[in-house]
């Protein structure tokens, strides 16, 4: 199950790791993403801080980690193909065993949030 933050990212926790990707409204906001910069592995990510940074045709946005711990894989078919780090589902970073950050909202709780 999915959890999601204030500042639009969402957090899935799979295998002993949180997966992270940007909301579809972060991504509309953005528009066409057109580079990303992703965290190193055996970076260390913290709760709330920025971990990331997706760039596109109309704004540099900082992506920030849902959950704290270690950073464990990055999805490296985006160096390749970026503008599929606004797709449903697509994954950024993964965090090893996470610490998740208070306050995630759930999928209703974040539509609600958006309206």
């Amino acid at each position: 199950m999915k959890q999601y933050t204030r500042t639009h990212e969402w957090v899935e926790l799979r295998d002993g790791k949180a997966y992270v990707g940007i909301t579809a409204h972060a991504a509309e906001e953005l528009g066409e993403i057109v580079y990303v910069e992703l965290p190193e592995i055996g970076a260390q990510a913290a709760a709330g801080e920025a971990c990331c940074e997706l760039e596109s045709v109309k704004a540099v946005a900082e992506v920030n980690s849902p959950a704290s711990g270690t950073v464990a894989e990055v999805n490296g078919e985006l160096a390749d193909a970026p503008e599929k780090a606004g797709e449903e589902g697509v994954w950024l970073f993964a965090v090893g065993d996470p610490v998740l950050a208070d306050g995630l909202m759930s999928e209703a709780e974040y539509e609600a949030f958006l309206r």
